[in-house]
């Protein structure tokens, strides 16, 4: 990655969570520095290393301090927020977006795309998890909305490339790429459609104009 790591804090008062994520990052994304990790918001602000390029931030941290202000502080700060939470109710993923949130990211989340959540609020780009995206945009049905970086994944894996093919051609670790595969597979089984198998992945790309059919 061209340029220095992207330097974020962990705002979680899951200490299970909060270290096993923080470890995670340390080991596995190079490209991600993990400045603060702190169970708190008032640690958080307080925190010598602050203000940080991307905030994860827990949605629920029981403070009774309304996400809205926490975004509004984050933002004056010029601090990007990427909230993560158990819940999924999609009202609340549209309040938090207005609220100035740049992603959502549900927990059980692959830690590879919370990496990649990370990345796409340091472009200034929206990223949410699969399962909220398809309640966010799509009706049963219908073909589910797909990320750049998602299609191309699943153009190159549906025209035959194994995984690790997939991976170096797109300058992702392999692990990021079964994780976009993943997320692709859910948004679709959410959507109606069961793309399980290579072969269903790839009937399905070429259906939705993802893929050419040179058959």
């Amino acid at each position: 990655m061209n340029g220095h790591p992207i330097r974020i804090a962990l705002v979680d008062d899951h200490r299970l969570i909060l270290s096993g994520l923080t470890e995670w990052m340390r080991n596995a994304a190079d490209d991600i520095d993990v400045a603060i990790a702190v169970p708190t918001w008032p640690e958080l602000l307080t925190s010598a290393a602050f203000p940080v390029d991307v905030v994860l931030l827990d949605i629920d941290l029981k403070d009774n301090i309304p996400v809205s202000v926490k975004l509004q502080a984050l933002k004056a700060a010029g601090v990007r927020a990427v909230l993560m939470s158990a819940l999924t109710d999609p009202n609340i993923v549209r309040e938090s977006l207005a609220a100035g949130a740049v992603g959502y990211v549900v927990k059980s989340e692959d830690a590879a795309m919370i990496a990649e959540a990370v990345r796409a609020a340091m472009q200034g780009e929206s990223f949410i998890s699969a399962e909220l995206e398809v309640l966010l945009n799509e009706s049963e049905g219908s073909s589910p909305k797909l990320s750049a970086q998602e299609r191309r994944v699943m153009a190159l894996y549906g025209a035959g490339e194994p995984v690790k093919s997939v991976a170096f051609k797109l300058g992702i670790s392999d692990e990021t790429a079964k994780s976009y595969l993943k997320r692709i597979r859910e948004k679709y089984r959410l959507a109606g459609y069961d793309v399980g198998t290579k072969v269903a992945l790839r009937k399905r790309a070429i259906a939705d104009g993802i893929l050419l059919n040179n058959d």
